[in-house]
C-alpha cells in the first residue's frame, strides 16, 4: 500500500501555482497598459489614431523588433562577459539563454524576479547566490551608466531639456558608482539594514556577494560593459526616432532617445513592474510638451513598448521553458 506525503505535494504544487500567478501578473499589467493607452486614444479619436497606426508597415514593424534584438543580444553578451570575469564555469550560448530567459520575469516588482538566473546557475554549476550575486548587481549597474550616459549625451546635443532630467542621469549614475564600489556598497547595505532592519536574510546574503564587485573594476571590462550597453541602448533609442519618423513627425534623433531613455528610467524609479504606467505616460506627456499631438503620441508609445518591453518579455516567455528543462537535466546529471 503506497503513502502520499503531503510536504511533497505541496512541493509538486507550487512550481504550477507560482506559473499561474505570475501569468495573471502580465496579463494584467499587460490589461493595465492597454486600458491607459486605449482610454487616452478614445478621448483624442479613434480615426486619428487608428490612421497613425495604418501608416506602419510590417517591414518597420520588424526593423523595429530587430533593433531591439540588437539591444538584448549586446546585453546578454555582456553579461556572458561578466560571468566569465567572475570565473563562471559557462558558455556562451549557456549564459544568453539565461540572460534572455530571465526577461520572462521583467515585470516582476524591481525586477526581481529575473533572479531567476540564478536558481539555473545554481543548477547547472553548483555556485551559491551569495557567489552568482555579483553578476545581477554589476549588470544593473552597468544598464544605469549605459542610460545615464546616453541621456546625458542627448540633452547636451537635444535643443531643449527635459525637466527632471538632469537628478535622474545624477541619480542613475550614482546608483552605478556605488554597485560597482564592494566597499562603498556594503557601507550602504549596512546602513540600510541598520535604518530598516527590513530583509536580513536577502542583506546578509548582498553584503557577502559584495566581496566579489572587486573583479568588475577592471577599467577594460568597465569600459568594455559600457560599450556594449550604449551600443544596445542606443538601438532601442533610434527605432523610437524612426518609428516617430514614419508617423511623420520629426523631433530630431537626440531628443527622442533622451525622451525614450529618460521615460525607461522614470518607469523604473516608480517601483512599478516593468515600469508599467510610469514609463508610458512620461513619454506622452513628454511628447506632447514637444507639440507632437495625441494621435501620434499615444500610437507610438504603444508600439514602442510593444517592441521593447513587450517583446523582450516574450522572448523571455519561449526561452524561460527551455532554460528550466536544460537545468533540471543538468543538476539530475551532477547529482548522478
Amino acid at each position: 500500500m503506497s503513502s502520499t506525503n503531503p510536504s511533497q505535494d505541496l512541493s509538486a504544487t507550487a512550481p504550477h501555482a507560482r506559473r499561474w500567478r505570475d501569468v495573471a501578473l502580465l496579463g494584467g499589467l499587460f490589461a493595465l497598459m492597454l486600458f491607459g493607452l486605449i482610454g487616452l486614444a478614445a478621448a483624442t479619436g479613434w480615426e486619428e489614431t487608428k490612421t497613425q497606426l495604418m501608416k506602419l508597415t510590417t517591414w518597420e514593424v520588424g526593423v523595429l523588433l530587430a533593433l531591439s534584438l540588437v539591444n538584448y543580444l549586446f546585453r546578454g553578451l555582456r553579461w556572458h562577459i561578466f560571468a566569465r570575469r567572475l570565473g563562471l564555469p559557462t558558455g556562451l550560448w549557456q549564459d544568453i539563454r539565461h540572460f534572455l530567459g530571465g526577461f520572462a520575469m521583467s515585470v516582476t516588482p524591481g525586477r526581481v524576479g529575473e533572479l531567476i538566473r540564478m536558481r539555473w546557475l545554481k543548477r547547472e554549476t553548483g555556485w551559491a547566490f551569495e557567489r552568482t550575486a555579483p553578476l545581477v548587481l554589476v549588470d544593473r549597474a552597468s544598464d544605469l551608466a549605459a542610460m545615464a550616459v546616453i541621456l546625458g549625451v542627448a540633452l547636451a546635443l537635444s535643443t531643449g531639456g527635459i525637466a527632471f532630467a538632469v537628478p535622474v542621469t545624477v541619480l542613475a549614475f550614482v546608483a552605478a558608482i556605488v554597485v560597482t564600489r564592494p566597499t562603498l556598497f556594503k557601507a550602504v547595505v549596512t546602513y540600510s539594514y541598520k535604518a530598516t532592519g527590513l530583509f536580513p536574510r536577502l542583506m546578509g546574503r548582498l553584503r557577502v556577494a559584495a566581496r566579489s564587485l572587486s573583479k568588475f573594476t577592471n577599467p577594460t571590462i568597465l569600459a568594455l560593459a559600457a560599450g556594449l550597453g550604449i551600443i544596445g541602448w542606443l538601438a532601442e533609442g533610434y527605432a523610437f526616432h524612426l518609428l516617430l519618423m514614419w508617423m511623420g513627425v520629426d523631433i530630431g534623433f537626440w531628443k527622442a532617445v533622451a525622451i525614450f531613455v529618460f521615460s525607461t528610467l522614470a518607469g523604473g524609479l516608480t517601483g512599478a513592474p516593468g515600469g508599467v504606467g510610469g514609463a508610458e505616460a512620461a513619454m506622452v506627456a513628454l511628447l506632447t510638451l514637444e507639440g507632437v499631438p495625441l494621435e501620434v503620441s499615444i500610437p507610438a508609445t504603444a508600439v514602442i513598448r510593444l517592441t521593447t518591453l513587450w517583446f523582450a518579455i516574450g522572448i523571455g516567455l519561449a526561452i524561460f521553458p527551455i532554460a528550466e528543462r536544460h537545468s533540471l537535466r543538468t543538476r539530475h546529471a551532477l547529482e548522478n
